[in-house]
């Protein structure tokens, strides 16, 4: 299949696509983050890398077979722009898969600072909803030890988000048994249909085909 990996950061997501057998093109703002992942990821033939914005992706339209978008679209002013061009570069029985963090109530004004919009489940399917016909939501956790737990529990407030540094959060992480994102494998990750308790995000995929996935 090709794929269009947007807001790909450093690349560690286009690779594992490209390691699938997909041609991959993974795009980012960030001309840093596209150098390094050039570098580490841009060997095989299948895999491209292109400085580039997701509101204007400047690519052919009617090209991929899927796009995916991990992470980005809570970063994104003007939602619906976004997912026009998602659609604009996709082919016809294309698939948008997408992912956001969870929440239980949708913040158009979240105190995550970087974010412009959270959603809870139902709205962000409802968002996708009205530019795809077909939509399954799913929720996505980490695989995580009885310590990484118990510290979560003893946070309720997610005081550690703003009071510590982020270097300092993540050894705490991994001191606890919890991988950083590019350290995971695909036994620590359970992204289950409509399971939510746990989930701290939302995983979509969206498509205009009478399909379920």
């Amino acid at each position: 299949k090709r794929v269009l990996d947007v807001a790909c950061g450093v690349g560690y997501g286009t690779g594992y696509l490209a390691d699938e057998g997909n041609h991959v093109i993974g795009v980012d703002i960030d001309g840093a983050a596209i150098a390094y992942a050039q570098q580490r990821y841009g060997g095989p033939r299948n895999t491209n890398f292109v400085i580039s914005d997701a509101m204007q992706l400047g690519l052919r339209s009617s090209q991929f077979d899927a796009v995916c978008s991990f992470e980005t679209i809570e970063h994104v002013g003007d939602v619906d722009v976004f997912l026009n061009e998602v659609r604009r570069v996709l082919r016809p029985r294309g698939v948008f898969i997408v992912s956001t963090p969870r929440v239980a109530h949708s913040d158009a004004r979240p105190a995550n600072p970087h974010h412009y919009q959270e959603w809870n489940p139902s709205d962000f399917e409802q968002l996708l909803r009205a530019h795809f016909k077909n939509v399954d939501v799913f929720g996505q956790s980490r695989r995580e030890t009885s310590t990484a737990r118990w510290l979560k529990r003893l946070d309720v407030l997610r005081l550690r988000t703003w009071l510590l540094p982020h270097w300092l959060t993540r050894l705490v992480a991994q001191a606890s048994g919890v991988h950083a994102m590019a350290d995971l494998h695909s036994e620590d990750v359970f992204i289950r249909r409509g399971d939510f308790h746990r989930a701290s995000e939302i995983v979509a995929v969206a498509t205009d085909e009478n399909q379920r996935y």
